[in-house]
């Protein structure tokens, strides 16, 4: 199932990533694609603030740690930027596997997880739109595609954020 929502703006994309955090569970993994600038930070800095119920929560990009985990009341979560990343083997350094296991884990860059790619997983590409939904404006453009449990749980966002 593929869902297509458009952001005019960042509090739309907040609006989105909070309604994602209220179906997520651990173990989820949440793929985020889309070019420099599309969202993706954003999406996610805004899905760990309503995931932990604080919207005052630090979230710094992760862009030279990789990753930065989160603890929260409904389990942890880790946010990875794997952009920097040099090759698929420095996963298990960082803790993935773990993180697999026992956290929502948001991933930015994800073309970099090779074969760790899970096969139960949601989709997210953010890409620069028109308001009218074209690829060439300053609003965005989610489409999210569910794989494995990810496919019926997509159908609570079909009325948009």
């Amino acid at each position: 199932m593929t869902l297509s929502f458009t952001l005019s703006d960042e509090r739309k994309t907040e609006e989105l990533a909070a309604r994602l955090a209220m179906i997520a569970r651990v173990p989820d993994i949440i793929l985020l694609f889309g070019d420099l600038g599309a969202g993706k930070t954003a999406f996610a800095r805004a899905f760990i603030r309503a995931w932990s119920a604080d919207p005052n929560t630090e979230v710094p990009s992760p862009t030279f740690t990789l990753v930065q985990p989160y603890e929260a009341p409904r389990g942890p979560v880790w946010h990875f930027d794997l952009y920097r990343l040099g090759d698929p083997d420095e996963l298990w350094e960082l803790g993935l596997e773990q993180a697999f296991a026992e956290a929502v884990c948001l991933i930015e860059w994800p073309d970099r997880l090779g074969s760790w790619t899970p096969a139960d997983r949601l989709e997210i590409s953010v890409d620069l739109c028109d308001q009218d939904g074209s690829e060439t404006g300053t609003a965005r453009i989610a489409r999210l595609t569910g794989f494995g449990s990810w496919r019926d749980r997509l159908a609570a966002l079909r009325d948009g954020p």
